[in-house]
């Protein structure tokens, strides 16, 4: 998630002030995504200092205490822009905890990689239903939430599937080599083409 862009993003609408944008920024996110206002500020002031928004000289009092107006540059714009069109670098496999779990597992010495899975499928089933109760009793005029608890439930599913899909692999392999147990070794050793995944540019 990228803070930096979702703020050019709110000042492109017209100037506000740090807690606006926190509260603006929250609203958008379907309050699923809390940002403390320190985080506002240190993003903003970076964005100053890289010119791509300008501040107000004049700060006025307002119930909140002081308020500086912050406001989009043209090169602000343009690095916002940039960043809507160009897609984000997925080349290389991410280092996911829940992936490396797994493959860790298959080297534990008495470890049933089986059961780690299961148990991890299970959390992330619940967490779902968790999530579409929210879903369908929250997300209905909200938008914002509705697209972000769509994407959080195609993403859990994707991982749902892919520990369905290793469960069966794993369990093919035990059934082709019964003498082969799926802990330590069972792995073996990375050939070096398949470390070069995600090397390539």
């Amino acid at each position: 998630m990228s803070v930096r862009h979702a703020l050019l993003a709110l000042l492109s609408e017209g100037p506000k002030y740090g807690l606006q944008l926190r509260e603006e920024f929250e609203a958008g996110t379907g309050e699923v995504w809390p940002l403390n206002v320190g985080q506002v500020y240190t993003t903003l002031q970076r964005l100053e200092r890289d010119g791509l928004v300008i501040s107000d000289d004049d700060s006025t009092a307002g119930a909140d205490g002081p308020q500086k107006d912050y406001r989009i540059t043209p090169a602000g714009e343009q690095e916002l822009a940039s960043w809507l069109r160009t897609p984000p670098d997925l080349s290389s496999p991410p280092r996911d905890e829940l992936v490396m779990k797994v493959l860790v597992a298959l080297r534990v010495p008495g470890t049933e990689v089986r059961d780690v899975i299961q148990v991890h499928r299970r959390y992330l089933v619940e967490l779902m239903q968790q999530w579409t109760r929210i879903k369908e009793a929250e997300a209905g005029d909200d938008m914002s939430l509705a697209l972000v608890l769509d994407a959080e439930l195609f993403r859990l599913d994707s991982v749902v599937r892919w520990l369905d899909a290793a469960d069966g692999r794993i369990k093919r392999a035990a059934a082709e080599s019964p003498a082969h147990p799926t802990h330590t070794g069972a792995a073996g050793p990375m050939p070096a083409q398949r470390r070069k995944i995600g090397a390539r540019r």
